[in-house]
């Protein structure tokens, strides 16, 4: 990412966050403005400047910003002086969401699992996963992915690929054992097929791992796709080699990636499934660890977080499944945008070949590879110019990803791809300019 704060010369605007705030932030620098108000995919500074929302909170807002229905629910709720915090007690609030999970969304896909609430940040769902993993097996070691990401607390740092959040630890990672990701060494490498071969091995070096963790779809690492073959591969090093599949669909599950779960149609059934991000719908903090029934092996208490009974979670969550998982309608349009967005970028790539290496990603997660940090923070930069907000990612933030509202109109969705292909093409020239 640009640093685009600082060019600026720190404005009068950005002062207090310059006083106050810790150098840690990091997206502000990027998207130099003071955002006031947001409605579905639009963003509003307190300028009164519109900008196209191709971020969505890092896919935290699937739905859209403030999306009515759910924003009623949650008005109607706390009006009532319904049970904001809840620690791990009952509440109606929990109940309904549960139920609404369990009818909708996990009983329609044949899929049964018990439900773990824990602290509200992703990391949180996924120390859980890995804790338990290893509490179930009474194994240590854990296989993680190339380019893979899951966190930044030091569980799920350890399973984190990148360097940079893995430098600011200040302890070594332990208890993870990376292995290649599905095409790292290109398509005819058999990156199952090794790990398989190294845990087989008793001179391999890899001590029999409690799981295997990874993304079908890896969002900070790159957009980098599994395939159902090599899910379905792995997947079956796992029970050969009694470890425990969990797979990390905090970025990529909730319609995102296609279907509720991003392995939907793959073949798979992992025995643990983390979510965070959109589950509540409406950006609010929440994370899920599901877990097989036959694998929920804790002691009560032995894994909490003061904050895993958000009552106002449960119930935009429930307004979310009520709104667009009560039917195929919902992922039916989501396919369709998704469609749209492959070709639309294809397109970009075709128009601009000395910029564009090519098109990664599934679903409405996917974006243009374009080599580069400095030509990706070049795009991101024109973009926000022209009033669209979008990200980079990937191992070297060449990656220049489309996380659009699933909800997003699709004049809207035409417009910022637009804005994103205007961006692109003046990076390009730029380039030229610059070599002549």
């Amino acid at each position: 990412m640009f640093d685009a704060e600082a060019k600026a010369g720190a404005p009068r605007r950005f002062a207090t966050f310059e006083r106050l705030e810790s150098r840690v932030r990091s997206y502000s620098r990027s998207f130099p403005a003071v955002f006031d108000r947001a409605a579905g995919a639009w963003l509003y500074d307190s300028e009164g400047r519109a900008y196209l929302d191709f971020l969505s909170g890092c896919s935290t807002l699937n739905y859209g910003h403030n999306h009515p229905a759910l924003k009623q629910r949650l008005m109607d709720y706390v009006m009532r002086d319904g049970v904001a915090h809840s620690l791990d007690m009952h509440t109606r609030a929990k109940a309904e969401f549960l139920e609404a999970f369990e009818s909708a969304i996990l009983r329609p896909r044949g899929l049964n699992y018990r439900a773990q609430f824990t602290g509200p940040t992703g990391a949180n769902a996924v120390e859980a996963a890995l804790k338990l993993a290893r509490k179930v097996t009474g194994r240590q070691n854990v296989i993680a992915f190339t380019n893979g990401f899951h966190g930044v607390t030091l569980g799920a740092l350890a399973a984190t690929g990148n360097g940079h959040h893995r430098g600011a630890a200040g302890l070594p990672a332990q208890g993870v054992t990376r292995a290649a990701f599905d095409g790292y060494y290109g398509p005819d490498v058999d990156t199952a097929a090794q790990l398989d071969l190294l845990l087989s091995d008793p001179s391999g070096g890899i001590d029999p791992p409690a799981a295997i963790v990874l993304e079908t779809v890896q969002g900070e690492g790159g957009l980098n796709v599994a395939s159902a073959a090599w899910l379905q591969a792995i997947e079956q090093v796992a029970r050969k080699h009694g470890a425990l599949l969990i797979v990390d669909d905090i970025q990529a599950g909730c319609g995102r990636a296609g279907g509720f779960f991003s392995f939907e149609g793959m073949g798979v059934s992992p025995d643990i499934v983390t979510l965070a991000k959109s589950l509540s719908g409406l950006g609010l903090p929440m994370a899920l660890t599901l877990i097989k029934p036959e694998l929920d092996a804790w002691a009560p208490g032995e894994h909490n977080g003061t904050f895993r009974g958000n009552c106002h979670a449960f119930v935009t969550a429930k307004a979310a499944i009520d709104t667009f998982w009560r039917d195929e309608s919902f992922a039916e349009g989501v396919a369709r945008k998704g469609e749209a967005l492959r070709v639309a970028l294809e397109a970009i790539a075709e128009r601009n070949p000395d910029v564009v290496a090519g098109v990664k990603g599934r679903g409405m997660m996917r974006g243009l590879d374009v080599g580069s940090g400095e030509i990706a923070a070049g795009i991101v930069r024109a973009a926000f110019e022209r009033g669209l907000v979008i990200e980079t990612s990937g191992a070297h933030d060449h990656i220049v990803k489309v996380l659009a509202p699933l909800t997003i109109a699709d004049a809207d969705l035409e417009r910022g791809l637009q804005i994103l292909a205007a961006a692109v093409a003046r990076v390009g020239r730029a380039d030229l300019d610059s070599a002549a």
